[in-house]
């Protein structure tokens, strides 16, 4: 591993354990495992996402993209419809 010792090895995790203590040293070793998993997960959406660019994908984006501008546009309508009543009062 790394070409290191146990000898080496030993002495890297005393100091990691003097440095952080026993209590701290699970809490660091789950937080640094999730920032790998997290990593590669982005790094293999990335890769996803280079693919997703196919005309196929692009028309359901855009079909996808106006029906909620659509959507948002009807709602904005009404509640701009219900303050006006709603001021008129």
């Amino acid at each position: 591993m790394f070409g290191l010792r146990t000898s080496e090895l030993l002495i890297i995790f005393a100091a990691l354990l003097l440095l952080f203590g026993a209590t701290r040293l699970p809490q660091l070793g789950k937080s640094l495992g999730s920032a790998i998993r997290n990593f590669k997960k982005g790094v293999s959406h990335d890769e996803e996402d280079e693919t997703a660019d196919s005309p196929a994908n692009k028309a359901t984006a855009c079909k996808n993209l106006e029906a909620n501008l659509e959507a948002n546009t009807s709602t904005s309508a009404s509640e701009m419809n219900s303050s006006k009543l709603g001021s008129k009062n």
